[in-house]
């Protein structure tokens, strides 16, 4: 039997917040998350699939990023992003537990990836919904890992990724980079029979190269252009997409954002799409029923500006959850 036990690196540790009283009706995710434990946890058929425990997962990764040539700072994200949740009301149908974190130290990115992988293929074999927060975007990789090595993968479901980013990070690198991971997706897909299904929702032309075009052309990948990203073009793009899988992996590069957004992060956009279409796809994947696992990547809050940043992804994250 697999231990339930997951390898992090940092404990959960205490989450802070405004204080307005014990009851129910003051309670702010500060005071509702728990510690995560296997054994305080409802079993999988105790709970509807809308309403499955969430779990958050830290992976304090600045590597991928380095390796990328990008701004480093985003081992410090998923710290930043649970001060900024602690204080936000909490309205949420289902319990919320912290596992703590994995990290990166060094350059020993892969072997983080590896740890992270097999804490979300537990969770997610428990029954759990993982919510990773990066680190940069190479907490992709360590999420399709833990996605693909997950009993829902192995018994057939067919699994969609959807990435909200300006970029493909589809890059051909020797090493592995945050510019790298759906590349490794493809590749690891193909050595297991199977065919990555990939849609990216902001995609930036000047951005990305014609060679980072040609592979997406030759990989089968949908995407939509930061300036076609209307309310309605984005609507039915992921709808489409939606159609095509059984379960969702989400995966949001906060870069995707316009820079006077989201200031924090390793490549800024000078265009970006709109935070109310980027929240009205959260709203649309939170009510298809089929989010499976997601994360947050690319906060990097020693270039935040009074943690605007930092409360964009909690704000998604909370639109998410609900």
């Amino acid at each position: 039997m697999v231990s339930p036990v997951l390898p992090v690196d940092v404990p959960p540790q205490p989450w802070t917040g405004r204080f307005d009283g014990d009851g129910a009706e003051h309670r702010r995710w500060w005071q509702a998350v728990a510690p995560y434990s296997p054994r305080t946890l409802p079993s999988p058929a105790a709970a509807s699939p809308g309403a499955r425990p969430a779990v958050v997962l830290g992976f304090g990764s600045d590597a991928g990023v380095r390796r990328n040539q990008g701004r480093t700072g985003a081992a410090a994200a998923p710290d930043a992003i649970r001060a900024a949740l602690g204080p936000l009301a909490f309205h949420l149908p289902r319990d919320v537990y912290d596992a703590g974190d994995v990290t990166v130290a060094g350059d020993a990115l892969e072997a983080g990836q590896a740890r992270a992988g097999l804490a979300i293929s537990r969770l997610l074999d428990a029954g759990r919904l993982p919510v990773m927060l990066g680190g940069g975007h190479e907490t992709a990789f360590a999420s399709y890992l833990g996605v693909a090595g997950s009993a829902a993968v192995r018994e057939g479901l067919r699994v969609g990724v959807l990435n909200l980013d300006a970029h493909f990070d589809l890059r051909d690198e020797e090493l592995p980079s945050s510019g790298t991971p759906f590349l490794q997706m493809a590749r690891a897909e193909a050595a297991a029979g199977r065919e990555l299904q990939y849609a990216v929702v902001g995609i930036s032309e000047p951005n990305n190269t014609r060679a980072l075009f040609h592979t997406a052309a030759e990989l089968g990948v949908d995407y939509l252009l930061d300036e076609d990203c209307s309310a309605d073009a984005a609507h039915t793009f992921v709808a489409a997409f939606l159609a095509q899988v059984d379960a969702l992996y989400l995966t949001i590069d906060l870069d995707v954002l316009p820079a006077s957004v989201a200031p924090g992060v390793s490549a800024p956009a000078a265009y970006g799409v709109p935070l109310p279409v980027i929240s009205a796809v959260c709203r649309q994947v939170a009510a298809s029923g089929k989010l499976l696992h997601l994360d947050v990547a690319e906060l990097n809050p020693e270039f935040d500006i009074d943690g605007r940043t930092a409360k964009v992804a909690a704000r998604l994250i909370n639109t998410l959850l609900r």
